[in-house]
């Protein structure tokens, strides 16, 4: 099982090196679902790519891998290059492109969505689960008092205008943390 198959990379690798063995690859991304699937067919069908959440494991491995155990679970976890490159998908604050942030386009919310119409305490809330503690509520504020939010640079401008100094001066940019706040949730 290739529980986050992605372009597929991983898993053409396994199915190279254990020839006796079959893999079942998942994604929610389309574009990975795509990607991995032209990748792996060459292995035919040894090789099998559904979209699903990894967290759907159990449920996918019960539906599909009939009476075979399963071997080995891998799990790369994050967001991929691909997704990040692509300013269309929102996830990335070195490109500016529409605040959206989601692994699977078929939900409906957005970052967009969140951003626009979620109290500060709830994002707060959420910025502290993905990450930003301490600064959190300054951020949820000024998010708030900056409405509408529409695209990755505007966002982006708010987290610079209204982090502390002290913050912008660690390594990195000053939105890395606050990036992780994701609409796939």
């Amino acid at each position: 099982m290739d529980a986050t198959v992605g372009g597929g990379g991983h898993a053409a690798a396994l199915l190279t090196a254990l020839p006796a063995h079959e893999l079942i690859g998942l994604d929610v991304d389309d574009d990975a679902v795509t990607e991995s699937a032209a990748r792996l067919a060459r292995f035919g069908s040894r090789a099998r790519v559904l979209k699903a959440r990894f967290d759907e494991l159990a449920a996918v491995v019960r539906s599909t891998a009939q009476a075979a155990p399963v071997a080995g679970v891998l799990f790369d976890l994050g967001v991929s290059s691909p997704q990040l490159d692509r300013p269309e998908r929102g996830f990335s604050y070195r490109f500016d492109g529409p605040l959206d942030m989601r692994m699977d386009r078929d939900r409906a919310t957005t970052a967009a969505d969140l951003v626009n119409g979620s109290s500060v305490k709830e994002l707060t809330e959420l910025l502290v689960a993905s990450g930003e503690g301490r600064f959190a509520r300054r951020l949820a504020e000024a998010i708030v008092g900056s409405r509408p939010i529409e695209t990755t640079s505007e966002l982006v401008a708010v987290i610079e205008r209204y982090l502390p100094g002290v913050a912008r001066k660690r390594p990195g940019h000053p939105a890395k943390r606050s990036s992780r706040l994701s609409a796939s949730r």
